[in-house]
């Protein structure tokens, strides 16, 4: 009679991303991050695989978890294979739903910058559907499920240099015709970008101290609607002033304006083809407006 002896059991998928991620990160906390799941989900994710291997693949302790050798062996072939995978999630992703063109952008330039832009993006790529989603950073595109990636930074095609310089309403423009006249005026102070006032003001005021006094905020949009409104000087990002700078609601009285990080650039993670619905709206974001 046939011999049919049972099948060896496949190690858990998740599991297996979860080692990866966390392996290929440092740490179970990031790897959380990255997949969506809680840190605990990880080690429990983590904690079986090992226990089906019957060998440990991280060392724990007070400072957080190492690979072990066996750990550190195996992670080259899985983050190839999971690359591999995401390639082809978003190869079937993009077969199956080819008019949809995913991006991902910073907080402050999807409302800024990209959101006044859609309107006339959707008409230079008309039956195409734009979906932007809002990071604090930019995601992992052979993980994400991203199209296009709208981010400063080194990689990708340049979208805008970046610089900056104080704006205000029309209404203050008049007390601020030398960059002394800052001290005397409500600064408005983004969280995330707090170092831009020294940034600016070392080349300013150059051997002189400088703090800037005002209210802080977490969102960077809300600090130019509050400038816009005329309750202080703000220091701005160029690329997301530009069209309150057009409109007159905002203006530069000081001319100085001082050259800040990596450039906005657009990035995929893969070669978009020519004529495709993310080329397409990939070379319409590139034309200067």
């Amino acid at each position: 009679m046939p011999v049919a002896p049972p099948r060896p059991k496949d190690l858990p998928l998740n599991a297996l991303r979860a080692f990866e991620a966390a392996a290929r990160l440092g740490g179970f906390t990031a790897a959380a991050l990255e997949l969506g799941v809680t840190p605990g989900a990880i080690t429990a994710h983590v904690k079986q695989l090992e226990d089906r291997l019957g060998a440990a693949l991280f060392e724990r302790n007070a400072k957080g978890v190492q690979l072990t050798a066996v750990g550190q062996r195996a992670l080259p072939g899985f983050v190839a294979a999971f690359d591999a995978l995401a390639v082809a999630v978003q190869d079937l992703r993009a077969e199956a739903a080819p008019r949809i063109v995913h991006i991902a952008t910073l907080p402050a330039l999807a409302q800024l910058w990209l959101s006044p832009r859609l309107p006339a993006l959707r008409a230079q790529v008309p039956g195409v559907e734009i979906s932007v989603t809002a990071l604090e950073a930019p995601p992992n595109l052979k993980r994400a499920p991203y199209d296009l990636s709208l981010f400063h930074g080194a990689e990708g095609q340049v979208v805008a240099e970046e610089q900056i310089f104080p704006v205000c309403a029309p209404s203050l423009a008049a007390q601020l015709q030398r960059p002394e006249d800052l001290r005397a005026l409500p600064c408005l102070i983004d969280s995330a970008w707090i170092s831009d006032w020294d940034v600016w003001a070392r080349i300013a005021l150059p051997g002189q101290e400088f703090h800037p006094r005002g209210p802080v905020f977490s969102l960077y949009a809300l600090a130019v609607e509050e400038a816009i409104r005329g309750a202080g000087v703000l220091m701005a990002h160029g690329t997301l002033v530009a069209d309150a700078l057009a409109s007159g609601q905002l203006v530069a009285p000081l001319p100085l304006r001082v050259p800040f990080g990596p450039a906005l650039r657009l990035w995929s993670a893969r070669p978009l083809r020519p004529g495709q619905p993310a080329d397409r709206v990939a070379r319409a974001l590139l034309v200067p407006t």
